[in-house]
């Protein structure tokens, strides 16, 4: 093996380039590729980003989840094909395009061109192709650039045609109306994305309107408020929440008969007996609170209204009423009834919601819902798409809606429906191009019956597995539960067309599911399917010439039925790749955001389930968002956030994925994201880890300057049969640890494994090397010391191949190198098979080595707790512990160890607890009250009051009942209080503990234990001027020493008497002052 640096200059970042030029000479990911094409399918689903911007943090995270899991299903013994996929419609690109362009409104388009408009969107999708590859490569992650899929691609937009005829074949697809967020100034819908994009504080009119209730004795009305009048025209219901009570009141001046919720009372107008005769508007300065909703809920006087009678929401559902207006009256047999429904709230209004089922999303359900209205094309529209009423409203019939408000609100009072006029002040939101205020109007549109397979959904997510569980067991099911039908088409010009042909009359309609069908049926040769490819062809009817000819529908898909299609158009199913989509479907895993619930997983869910009864994946891991340090959404303006290139530059990638996967992001929570996060990576992670690699080379290479002969590791059989426990104890924690990488990397796990890492490196740098120092030095004799070496490169090499997915660059590293002395290695490290167990594992050696740590650090506290420096060396540590197994190693095979480390000259084990301390028993009281609720007083006093006899029998025996509840060792935690001994201090003798076991130190001092302690500064001390200077631990030095007490003769008496502790720590004897050279560098 090559000589390594030291830590501090060894740079992560530049190693990862030379590693990025190694795969690259290589062929790495081809290589793999062909290595592994004869194994078994591993089918992983690539969600396609668009690539109309750059990648974030959230692209790396997906990416990263994607490359760990693939690499390791790789190192498993599978085949997994990665192609990297583009999103190349719709919104995002369009937006790219109108810009360049100068597009405002649809006519734009048609001015320019079709053809023009959509070329120029081709142009633009690959613009950050390359970015893309370059960074989604410098973070390690293999991906195939250059097959990969896009969707605008000939043979992707052909399987999708083909996903919707298979749909149309089912009888899941017809055509309805939407509601959608609708910009007048562009004539277009919008989708809700750009909706949101543009609010503004703006003042409308709210008004109460009263609706006379069809056969009421009183002449009562129902009253309702809204603040869009010009919807009233159409309105064709009123909506109550069946939950609420509500109340018929008289006003005991006017007179007039009201119904309104209760708890909406306190909105009617208050009249004083001067209004009595007032139908009108209320004074006008008398405004609505800016920030509500609607109208405000200011106390009225009660002396107002008289309250007639009170009744459930329930009962007025089915009564009549009296239409506003006569436009509609042909429907007056469903319509013109109270429905109800739970979206309608108190906190506004009167309770009572008018409907205008063609202007808002939830009238347009609930009127669907009560049969108000049917699906398909029988609905309405009594609004063009300039925003103007049509004829069908005779009275306002080309005005522009808003306009038309103040008019609608004089021909309402004049009628003497009018209750309540005023205005409200609100975020509306407006066009992001034309500045105009949005309507939401129902727009015609093709859909998918969701509805229909909505059992079968559900069905599909129980045998999905999800991580975490929660996402797809509450928001992904409450979802799918809630399912509606799904629009799929979209107005638009730049996406896959619809492959929809209907003849003028609307009497024949043609599907294709195929270029060739259409090839055939047109005589047209096709090359494209992109609207200005195909929108001219036509299909000469079946029936005859005399029936002219079918001509497409002018929509697009949405992007996200076309991202949905993936899993069979990335492979141009059934087309192509039948047996290899037909053997491996579903997929085996996707991941995406939290996002993806309402979008990719559900679109895959929907169309899979649809057409093959079953879901498109079977694994998905779900992940969160990353935010800014601050909180914030990552924003570009802000500059809240390091670009990744420059964290990528300063730490390495394996730090950021690192960073990344051991985040609560990875359980589908929030990150705030922090550089230094990352550094600490660094610092905790990767430089322990180099540092004892770099410990195995240095002592691999003294062999050789030794004279010793090369070194070359031992088989893993005869490591196995060392006699070291230090060697049974880091062979069998390997192999719990390629155990524990396995079983949660096969449960998609992944953020479980980085702390699992990182125990397993403080163990092995901490515990191994440290208290193997002597034996790796070689001072316990060659064959020792081939042992030591070879176990560690064991260790080292099995945890770089345990860890290859995750952190692919720095594994390489250690890999290129130890591979010189490994005969027959492979290239590359990530052409390795996964490690598998090998021998038995030694459970008990490692819980004693665990407990062994625990006493360390507790012995540790008690001497800093007395400013006892550990160089002070103390008489006696007494370890109380039940169990005897433990107590026996501690006493034997693993005492040596714990007397060095912590300088104690010897050592007592008990297995008396009481002799040393007393126990306390304590509740937990945040577990166990969750469970227990009101029981949990009753059970906390008897936990308290248990006997020190009756907590012994509890630790033994693991469990407790208390009145039939069941306790666990989580449930109570025994405390141990130690019990000086009579005539000693605690400044004396003094102890800890940590509920498992009890360590006790006597810190009286002792001259005995002068000499040895001066011996350990004096090691100390040289040491650190070994690491001043730069020695490497194989560079073999004299050491001179020179007394500056006034009495040399006290330091010559202990170095004699220590002679042999000093010769064998710092590996020379030591020489005096006298006879040192004048080159010498001294401290």
């Amino acid at each position: 093996m090559d000589d390594v640096a030291e830590g501090k200059n060894f740079s992560f970042p530049g190693e990862e380039e030379r590693i990025l030029q190694f795969w690259s000479d290589i062929k790495a990911f081809d290589t793999q590729l062909e290595r592994t094409k004869d194994l078994p399918e591993y089918i992983f689903y690539d969600g396609p980003p668009f690539a109309t911007g750059l990648p974030h943090y959230g692209h790396i995270l997906a990416g990263t989840i994607k490359d760990v899991v693939t690499r390791y299903q790789t190192m498993r013994g599978h085949h997994v094909t990665r192609r990297f996929g583009w999103d190349c419609h719709g919104l995002p690109v369009e937006r790219e395009i109108d810009k360049k362009l100068g597009i405002n409104k649809k006519e734009d388009v048609f001015a320019v061109g079709i053809d023009k408009y959509n070329e120029e969107c081709r142009s633009v999708v690959t613009r950050y192709v390359e970015e893309w590859e370059n960074i989604i490569t410098r973070t390690g992650r293999w991906i195939d650039f250059r097959n990969d899929y896009k969707t605008m691609d000939l043979t992707f937009m052909e399987s999708v045609w083909w996903v919707f005829a298979k749909l149309y074949e089912k009888d899941l697809v017809y055509k309805g109306f939407k509601v959608m967020p609708y910009s007048t100034g562009l004539k277009t819908p919008l989708s809700n994305f750009e909706a949101g994009d543009n609010y503004k504080e703006v003042s409308d009119p709210e008004i109460m309107v009263a609706f006379p209730v069809v056969g009421d004795p009183y002449n009562a009305a129902f009253v309702a408020w809204t603040t869009t009048p010009w919807t009233l025209p159409s309105n064709l219901a009123l909506c109550v929440n069946s939950n609420f009570t509500y109340v018929k009141v008289r006003n005991k001046y006017s007179g007039k008969i009201y119904v309104v919720a209760e708890s909406r009372l306190a909105a009617l107008p208050s009249e004083s007996q001067k209004q009595k005769t007032t139908n009108g508007p209320v004074d006008e300065s008398k405004k609505s609170n800016p920030k509500s909703k609607g109208s405000g809920s200011k106390k009225a006087e009660d002396v107002s209204y008289e309250i007639l009678e009170k009744f459930s929401g329930a009962s007025l559902v089915g009564m009549k009423y009296e239409p506003l207006f006569n436009y509609f009256m042909e429907f007056a047999d469903a319509a013109f009834r109270v429905v109800a429904d739970n979206y309608v709230t108190d906190d506004s209004g009167t309770g009572i919601v008018h409907c205008a089922p063609a202007f808002g999303e939830d009238d347009y359900r609930v009127c669907l819902e009560n049969q108000v209205i049917n699906k398909g094309e029988n609905l309405i529209v009594a609004v063009d798409d300039d925003g103007c009423f049509t004829s069908k409203i005779t009275d306002f019939s080309g005005r522009y809606v808003k306009d038309a408000d103040k008019d609608i609100i004089q021909a309402v009072k004049a009628m003497g429906r009018l209750v309540k006029s005023g205005s409200c002040t609100h975020s509306y939101p407006h066009c992001y191009r034309s500045q105009t205020p949005l309507i939401y109007r129902a727009v015609p549109s093709w859909f998918v019956r969701v509805e229909n397979v909505k059992e079968q959904l559900l069905e599909s997510n129980k045998q999905t597995y999800w991580v975490p569980d929660y996402v797809k067991e509450k928001r992904f099911h409450n979802w799918l539960e809630n399912a509606r039908d799904w629009a799929v088409s979209r107005s638009r010009f730049w996406g896959t067309p619809l492959p929809i042909w209907i003849s003028e009359d609307n009497q024949e309609i043609i599907v294709m599911d195929s270029i060739d069908k259409l090839e055939k049926l047109s005589g047209t040769k096709i090359f494209d399917l992109h609207r200005h490819n195909i929108d001219h062809i036509t299909i000469p009817s079946s029936r005859g010439p005399e029936f002219g000819v079918l001509r497409r529908v002018p929509d697009v898909f949405d992007c996200w039925f076309e991202s949905g299609s993936m899993p069979y158009a990335y492979l141009h199913y059934p087309f192509e790749n039948v047996e290899l989509f037909e053997k491996n479907f579903p997929g085996h895993f996707v991941a995406e955001g939290l996002d993806q619930t309402r979008g990719w997983f559900y679109t895959l869910m929907v169309l899979s389930t649809a057409l093959f009864g079953k879901p498109a994946f079977r694994n998905l891991i779900c992940n969160g968002l990353v935010l800014a340090e601050d909180g914030k959404k990552m924003s570009k303006s802000l500059k809240n956030y390091p670009s990744p290139s420059n964290v990528i530059n300063d730490y390495g990638a394996d730090a950021l994925r690192l960073y990344l996967i051991n985040s609560p992001v990875v359980r589908a929570e929030v990150l705030r994201f922090k550089k230094e996060g990352v550094f600490c990576v660094v610092k905790d992670v990767f430089l322990p880890w180099y540092n004892a690699y770099r410990f195995l080379v240095q002592n691999a290479k003294r062999l050789e300057i030794d004279g010793s002969g090369p070194f070359f590791p031992i088989d893993q059989a005869a490591l196995q049969k060392s006699s070291n426990v230090l060697d049974q104890w880091i062979y069998s924690a390997t192999q719990s640890l390629v155990h524990f990488v396995r079983q949660e990397m096969d449960g998609y796990r992944l953020y479980t494994v980085v702390p699992y890492l990182l125990k397993f490196l403080d163990n092995l740098t901490n515990i191994y090397v440290r208290f193997n120092r002597k034996r790796l030095k070689g001072r316990t004799g060659d064959e020792d010391c081939r042992t030591a070496l070879s176990m560690l490169y064991n260790v080292l090499l099995t945890s770089c191949k345990v860890m290859a997915p995750f952190t692919p660059f720095f594994t390489e590293v250690l890999y290129q190198n130890m591979r010189k002395v490994c005969k027959g290695a492979v290239e590359s490290i990530h052409f390795c098979k996964f490690p598998q167990e090998e021998g038995k594992r030694g459970e008990r050696i490692e819980q004693s080595v665990a407990r062994m740590k625990t006493i360390i650090d507790l012995a540790r506290n008690i001497r800093e707790r007395h400013g006892k420096p550990l160089k002070t060396p103390l008489r006696e540590m007494i370890v109380v512990h039940s169990d005897t197994d433990f107590l026996d190693d501690i006493a034997g095979k693993l005492k040596e160890y714990l007397l060095e480390e912590l300088n104690v000259r010897s050592l007592v084990t008990s297995k008396d607890i009481l002799t040393y301390a007393t126990l306390r028993a304590e509740p937990d009281f945040s577990g166990l009250g969750k469970r227990l609720g009101k029981a949990m007083g009753m059970v906390a006093k008897e936990v308290k009051a248990m006997s020190q006899d009756d907590i012994l029998a509890f630790e033994k025996s693991g469990e407790l009942t208390i009145a039939s509840h069941c306790l666990k060792r989580d449930d109570i935690k025994v405390v141990r209080v130690f019990k000086c001994p009579a005539g000693r201090t605690e400044k004396e003798i003094d102890a800890a503990g940590d509920g498992d076991v009890l360590v006790i130190l006597d810190l009286r001092a002792d001259e005995s234990l002068f000499e040895a302690g001066v011996a350990r500064e004096v090691v100390n001390r040289i040491q650190k001027l070994r690491k001043k200077v730069g020695l490497e631990p194989t560079d073999v030095v004299e050491v001179y020493f020179k007394s500056s007490d006034e009495n040399e003769s006290v330091l010559h008496q202990v170095l004699n008497s220590q002679e042999s502790y000093i010769r064998e720590a710092i590996g020379s004897p030591l020489l005096p002052s006298s006879l040192m050279p004048s080159d010498a560098v001294s401290r």
